[in-house]
């Protein structure tokens, strides 16, 4: 058995050698000329020409083979290994001669990179023949529920702010002015980290960048809901979002790189409807959790967890599932493949093969890949000895230097040959984001206008009264020229009341609770404010002549018990996102059949068409009724523009541009939030000719972008 298994190993050695030799030949011009010199004496004795050794000696192939018996498989040096450092006399001995072929150092940058740009296109073609012999089974079934896992947390990241946010505007008092922090923070922290964790993601890896990215997304999510100040609040929501930010450039090329080419825009599209899964999954625990006012407790005033923290806390679960998840799934072997790492590729394509066939019942079938093409490899970064310096010196250099190669690999995303690609690309994704977002803000803003015409929110005319006890809950009014003398306010709640020029005299304010209430302009004259929650800011430009406050109380003890208005905001939001499954289907059902160019464009130019019925929209179920139709065409445009951009792009760049434009999308979708949110009271022309010119325009440049599926 011994006998056999050197003879075995020696068999592949030679094989092995000659494969290379038949790629170099094939690659390298010089190398062709070399090899056709001594093409007939390499028939007869089968042998390779002599190498140098550190010595300077050369021995044949028998030598060599004896040399390296009884090494194991592990131990062989490939092309391009550091082999260890020649001595004094190798310099004069490898002076390249005419017609041999040159050294890597002898050898510029230029013919460096176009000798790696070939070995690329002849990877990129075996890997689909590879991906193809492993099939399409368990293994991408069981990646395609761990990687919906994160991209479902990021559904929901985005959709628990939009629900939180006016339970933690009452709990950590936040005014007026500082509430657009709260939905702007995340949006901030997500433009960011798509385009730090793509990046990273091409650096170290698909898999080590998602479980870092994921790992701080749900460790911030969860510590943000113990803390009280509103400041650390939104911190631990920025680096929450900075972390959730790569979990799409890297999800979907992680996700890619195991797909066979005919099955990438189906499954790909599949993988989109767990963002819409996650939002559902958000609806759904806003209405179950955050309503029910009984589940808060307290520690004195100072302390209090109300039902929204919990709400935060059961969003945090999707991202803990797929960090643990993850940790049993390996890294993209075709990444792998790209930074020059061909064993550990090999095995898990075996992996790969081996499990789907199992899962079909063929166990015997053998993995017939024996080698697999590595580009050559390009150092760029630098070594730092670990003796010289401080620990944190050397750990500021190593991040400075990982920044910069991002960088570099960014700036490569507008280089030839993909550099028209980018600026199309840029363009579709920022027309789509910022009439998607635009009108996701404006919708909601809209309904409330409309429900605002029917609540009781009237400038009432100049009152008089004295010796009268108010104990009853005001609401949605604007109240001027009141005039209260010996008036008492007890145990009353003020919701979204204004006081203008308003004389209160000998007035009590007792157990008081407000929100979204203001005086402003107003006198009071020996006034008593007890156990109030007055605070300084909603007193503007006020006077005061001898009046106390007693017992004012510390945060905000305003509760919305059986308010329609969470419910209705809840529903509304569950309705526009389970309208997105009909578009999901249809998408994955066709992507591969009618294209994804003209999916992308006719997607967006129907959903541009379809904003000028919003303009027939005169009631909220007419509104929410487009909603729904606005989100279904919407999403089959995102299925689109996400599986193009993952073919565009190639293995060194992908996550890097997917992150790029990602973050442009986020920059949009602030810029759509404000542009839209400030033309609700004006009229409603100006959204819908927007978003519709937008989203069409956007349309027709998505319709000029290569046609990947013969990519």
């Amino acid at each position: 058995m011994k006998g056999a298994k050197d003879i075995a190993r020696e068999v592949k050695k030679q094989t092995v050698k000659k494969v290379n030799q038949a790629v170099d030949r094939a690659q390298d011009e010089y190398t062709q000329r070399s090899y056709s010199r001594f093409q007939d004496e390499e028939e007869d004795d089968d042998i390779y020409p002599p190498v140098e050794t550190y010595n300077g000696e050369a021995n044949d192939d028998e030598g060599s083979s004896e040399a390296t018996e009884g090494h194991d498989e592990e131990d062989e040096i490939y092309e391009g290994e550091y082999q260890g450092i020649p001595n004094m006399n190798q310099g004069k001995d490898s002076i390249v001669s005419v017609g041999q072929p040159k050294g890597d150092e002898y050898k510029d940058r230029q013919e460096l990179e176009s000798e790696r740009k070939a070995d690329e296109e002849e990877l990129a073609q075996q890997y689909e023949l590879i991906i193809q012999e492993c099939g399409h089974g368990r293994f991408q079934w069981a990646l395609f529920f761990v990687l919906g896992m994160a991209l479902m947390a990021d559904g929901v990241e985005v959709f628990v702010v939009g629900f939180v946010l006016p339970s933690a505007e009452t709990d950590l008092c936040i005014p007026n002015s500082g509430s657009g922090w709260l939905g702007s923070i995340v949006y901030l922290g997500m433009m960011v980290g798509a385009f730090f964790w793509g990046g990273l993601a091409d650096k170290v890896g698909r898999k080590q960048s998602l479980l870092i990215c994921m790992s701080i997304n749900g460790f911030f999510a969860f510590l943000s809901s113990f803390v009280q100040g509103y400041g650390f609040f939104l911190f631990c929501r920025l680096l929450s979002g900075f972390g959730i930010g790569g979990a799409i450039p890297t999800v979907f090329s992680y996700f890619a790189e195991v797909l066979a080419r005919e099955k990438r825009g189906e499954h790909l599209s599949w993988l989109c409807m767990f963002w819409m899964i996650g939002g559902i999954y958000a609806s759904a625990m806003a209405w179950a959790i955050i309503p029910h006012y009984g589940w808060s407790f307290s520690m004195g005033s100072a302390y209090q967890f109300h039902s929204w923290r919990v709400f935060v806390i059961v969003c945090a679960l999707p991202c803990a599932s797929s960090v643990v998840a993850l940790t049993f799934m390996p890294e993209s072997p075709r990444f792998l493949l790209e930074v020059g790492k061909h064993d550990e590729a090999w095995m898990i394509l075996k992996l790969i093969h081996d499990t789907n066939m199992r899962a079909r019942g063929q166990p015997e079938k053998v993995f017939t890949v024996n080698r697999i093409k590595t580009p050559r490899q390009i150092d760029e970064l630098i070594e730092i000895e670990s003796d010289t310096g401080t620990w944190f010196r050397r750990c500021s250099v190593r991040i400075r230097t990982e920044l910069y190669g991002i960088w570099l690999t960014f700036m490569r995303c507008f280089t030839y040959p993909v550099r028209e690609n980018t600026i199309k690309l840029t363009i579709v994704w920022f027309t789509l984001s910022f009439g998607y977002y635009g009108l996701s803000v404006w919708f909601p803003d809209v309904i409330k206008h409309l429900q605002s015409n029917v609540l009781k929110n009237v400038d009432e005319p100049k009152v008089k009264f004295s010796d009268a006890t108010i104990n009853f809950t005001m609401a949605n009014q604007i109240i001027t020229g009141m005039e209260c003398d010996n008036g008492r306010f007890a145990g009353i709640r003020f919701k979204s009341i204004t006081f203008k020029n308003s004389v209160f005299k000998s007035c009590t304010f007792e157990d008081v609770t407000s929100v979204n209430t203001y005086f402003k302009n107003c006198t009071f004259i020996e006034t008593v404010f007890n156990k109030t929650d007055f605070e300084p800011y909603k007193f503007i430009n006020c006077r005061f002549q001898n009046s106390t406050f007693l017992y004012n109380k510390t945060g905000c003890q305003f509760t919305f018990d059986d308010d329609y208005s969470a419910y209705w905001i809840y529903f509304v939001n569950f309705l526009g996102t389970l309208a997105v499954l009909p578009g999901n289907i249809v998408s994955a059902l066709l992507m591969d059949r009618i294209g994804r160019l003209t999916m992308l464009g006719g997607s967006m130019v129907l959903s541009g068409i379809s904003c000028f019925f919003l303009w027939f929209g005169t009631s909220e179920s007419m509104m929410i009724g487009m909603l729904c139709l606005y989100n279904g065409l919407t999403i089959s445009a995102w299925n689109s523009l996400d599986v193009v951009t993952v073919e565009l792009y190639p293995t060194d760049r992908r996550a890097t541009g997917f992150g790029f434009l990602n973050a442009l999308c986020k920059a949009a979708a602030v810029l759509g939030n404000l542009i839209f949110g400030s033309l609700v009271s004006i009229t409603k022309a100006i959204p819908i000719l927007l978003a519709s010119t937008v989203l069409v325009c956007g349309g027709l440049v998505g319709l000029r972008l290569p046609d990947t599926r013969t990519q």
